[in-house]
């Protein structure tokens, strides 16, 4: 056994990493209270098997269902108040809009469709974050770690539940049950026998991977394109008539900038890489995804600065390994990031993603900084997000 810490800095390594049997999953040792047991910490065939599952829900007909009817109408409406008063703060327009997408796909139900069910949602959604990034929270954790654990039996009673309920009725009648996470669980319950606890984590788990990771994206990618018209106001016109340029510089967003700025994993064995470098069992692997994702090798001697007209070699993603790679890559990257589509391919019927509509949705209303109220980050976490990024919208 072993407690060395490996940290892998060039990308080959790191993709080879990504793919091997023999390291699991340790970035979410700390924040078990809402990831223990859910899909992205699992391993081997208890793994295989519930992502096999879930993948039923990530197809190219559901992503066009939520790209092109689902996401509009909630873009619309969470935006509309904000557009009235000509002002919005995009941390929190993020994370609201992202969220009643992720409740969808989580299969949270929102009978009431109140202001107020609305908030209490969203309040159980940035407590989670919170949990799942526990190893970053400034604050005293093990307080943290309790109220997050009283708000998921919390969580569970409200909405969880009763969503659940209504789903056993749909699927013991034998119709068609809503296609989200929760329903997928239920169906299957004679071969996943999940207790109840774990599925409230799945679902939570959802919910706030599919809204916090999107929404972080959308205020950086925003900030980003803000920056490069200002150094580039030849680009001016492209945000508005352009959606590639907008997807573009998403990925580049990604590329430089993860949702988190690492991976790590546990060796459960000696490990001999093809570079000849070993990783001895018990050590800890950590992928440095801000150093791999601007290896010079594979994105050129700027591959530290962003530039939305960046092209890669062929078989390399333009976000770099930002969602992983192999059995644990992000269930959810082409709903959020949208379809990588070659230069010369025609875009109709192409999926741009979520996260570049949610902001081509922005520039289209006219957002640009307030000068006036400049953005601050957000300190209650040693994670690089926003705080607040408040900005100006109409002519």
């Amino acid at each position: 056994m072993s407690d060395e810490v490996i940290t892998i800095t060039d990308y080959e390594t790191a993709k080879e990493a990504y793919r091997l049997k023999g390291l699991k999953q340790a970035l979410y040792d700390a924040g078990e209270v809402v990831m223990a047991d859910v899909l992205v910490n699992l391993h081997g065939a208890e793994h295989r098997d519930r992502r096999r599952l879930e993948n039923r829900l990530f197809r190219r007909e559901t992503f066009d269902l939520y790209e092109n009817e689902l996401f509009p109408p909630i873009i619309a409406e969470t935006l509309r108040p904000d557009r009235e008063e000509g002002r919005s703060e995009l941390v929190d327009l993020g994370h609201r809009m992202m969220m009643n997408l992720a409740a969808l796909t989580a299969g949270v139900d929102r009978p009431l469709g109140t202001p107020d069910e609305t908030r209490l949602l969203y309040k159980y959604l940035m407590l989670f974050i919170e949990g799942a990034t526990l190893a970053h929270y400034t604050g005293d954790r093990e307080a943290k770690a309790a109220e997050i654990a009283q708000s998921l039996d919390k969580f569970d009673s409200e909405f969880v539940a009763p969503s659940a309920a209504r789903r056993a009725e749909i699927i013991a009648s034998g119709a068609e049950p809503p296609r989200d996470v929760l329903s997928v669980l239920l169906a299957n319950e004679d071969s996943l026998h999940l207790p109840h606890d774990v599925i409230v984590r799945e679902v939570a788990f959802y919910l706030l991977a599919g809204a916090h990771t999107s929404a972080t994206a959308f205020t950086r990618v925003t900030h980003n394109i803000f920056t490069w018209l200002k150094d580039h106001p030849e680009d001016a016109d492209l945000v508005r008539t352009d959606r590639m340029f907008v997807q573009r510089c998403t990925h580049e967003t990604v590329r430089l900038q993860p949702s988190s700025p690492v991976a790590m994993r546990w060796a459960l064995e000696d490990i001999q890489m093809k570079s000849g470098r070993t990783i001895p069992e018990g050590s800890k692997v950590v992928i440095d995804l801000l150093n791999v994702n601007r290896d010079t090798s594979v994105f050129g001697d700027d591959a530290e600065e962003f530039n939305p007209h960046r092209t890669t070699p062929e078989g390399i993603a333009p976000y770099g390994l930002s969602f992983g790679s192999g059995m644990h890559a992000c269930i959810g990257q082409d709903l959020a990031a949208g379809l990588v589509l070659d230069a010369e391919a025609n875009t109709e019927g192409h999926l741009f993603g979520l996260v570049p509509e949610a902001v081509q949705a922005i520039f289209d209303a006219g957002a640009r900084p307030d000068p006036n109220d400049p953005p601050e980050m957000d300190e209650s976490t040693t994670r690089p997000y926003f705080g607040r990024y408040p900005v100006l919208l109409g002519a």
